[in-house]
């Protein structure tokens, strides 16, 4: 039996830089509910006393930038001066200027378009170079892997036994973590889990960590996994009062490994908050997630993970490529083929398959872009099995 361990984790939506992930996609929806063409690459940092919100905007709408900050920063529940920040008395700075007409050249119009190719999804470019990364495995019914889509439960868990009043006395900053120990590639316990959640000065750390056992991880995390060797760690440093923004500042896109898939899979680098489905940054990590999850889905490898990278300004992808890990009784270029033959991953195509001009994006803003089976999102659906198992026949 080979054995090994595997780490991930995910933090709140109270944490600094989820706060600026949600103020970034919140200001985007509110942009692309008035205008489905803008181009949009909205970055937010925050600290203590302050939002500052800046980026790239070309767009028709009109929004109130600040105003959506507030709110959403009051939702998420700094909505009180105690807790060091509030929405209601913070200042918010704002410096949006329009895209770069070197860079919307290319969007507008891309490469192939300009080159007499009036294809109906050669219409805009991608909207920068680079390479995205998608995966999927059959460790868990959405079919992410174990240890990111227990940290993400356990997040969201925390999150909601405070906004329900189970723990009233919790903040909203908080952080997860699960170690999961493999026989073979396969789950078999858990070794450790690390809960770590801001609170009020007046509970005690016994209490603290007697409820988050209680309320927050056996709801999650399945009995069967846990054993008496498995390691809890609930608020290690004893003390955990000052959190949010004030205990450290805040940047949009500086999570994507959480949003992702807890570094199980590789990463590309590109971000996701804030920006428009032009950038593929965006829109090609979620289709190479629907083209990895469709390929697991329809049990042709137990995991898969899909690389595509584009040029600036053109819309087909420079490469396709597959790898299966040995999981599947098809080679990678075979794979890679059938890809290639289903899925359309042009831009436009990948907006319009997807729906990406009529998602919203807060939502998925914190506890993880994919996986989201709770959201409906369309890149988690399971549509193309059928198409891939037909083209790979023999």
């Amino acid at each position: 039996m080979m054995k090994h361990f595997f780490t991930s984790e995910s933090v709140t939506e109270g944490h600094p830089d989820k706060i600026c992930d949600g103020i970034s996609d919140a200001i985007l929806d509110a942009i692309l509910e008035q205008d489905k063409n803008a181009h949009v690459a909205c970055e937010t940092t925050v600290t203590t006393g302050m939002i500052y919100i800046m980026g790239e905007i070309s767009t028709t709408a009109n929004f109130d930038a600040a105003a959506i900050a507030r709110e959403v920063v009051n939702e998420i529940g700094y909505n009180k001066g105690e807790y060091g920040f509030d929405g209601n008395s913070c200042a918010v700075m704002i410096s949006l200027d329009k895209q770069s007409p070197d860079i919307a050249m290319g969007v507008n119009a891309s490469y192939e378009l300009r080159g007499g190719k009036n294809d109906i999804y050669n219409q805009i470019g991608a909207g920068d170079q680079g390479m995205m990364f998608g995966y999927a495995c059959n460790e868990t019914p959405e079919l992410m892997p174990a240890t990111i889509s227990y940290a993400h439960k356990l997040a969201r868990q925390l999150t909601a036994v405070r906004k329900d009043g189970t723990l009233p006395y919790l903040r909203p900053d908080g952080k997860t973590q699960v170690t999961i120990e493999y026989h073979d590639n396969k789950v078999a316990r858990v070794d450790t889990v690390v809960v770590s959640t801001q609170h009020d000065e007046n509970i005690t750390l016994e209490q603290i960590r007697k409820d988050i056992k209680k309320y927050v991880i056996h709801p999650v995390i399945p009995a069967e996994l846990l054993d008496e060797n498995t390691k809890i760690f609930i608020n290690p440093t004893g003390r955990f009062v000052i959190g949010g923004p004030v205990g450290d500042s805040g940047l949009t896109g500086r999570k994507i490994i959480v949003d992702t898939y807890g570094g199980y899979s590789r990463h590309g680098g590109g971000a996701f908050s804030g920006k428009d489905p032009t950038k593929v940054d965006r829109s090609a990590a979620y289709a190479a997630r629907y083209v990895a999850k469709n390929i697991v889905g329809a049990g042709i490898a137990e995991q898969c993970e899909v690389q595509l990278a584009y040029a600036i300004g053109v819309a087909k992808p420079v490469s396709v490529f597959v790898d299966a890990f040995g999981t599947s009784d098809y080679t990678n270029e075979e794979l890679a083929d059938a890809v290639n033959k289903v899925f359309d991953l042009r831009p436009s195509a990948i907006i319009d398959t997807l729906n990406l001009r009529n998602t919203r994006y807060r939502p998925v803003s914190a506890y993880g872009h994919m996986g989201r089976e709770d959201l409906d999102v369309a890149w988690e659906k399971l549509d193309k099995t059928e198409a891939i198992k037909s083209v790979l026949q023999r």
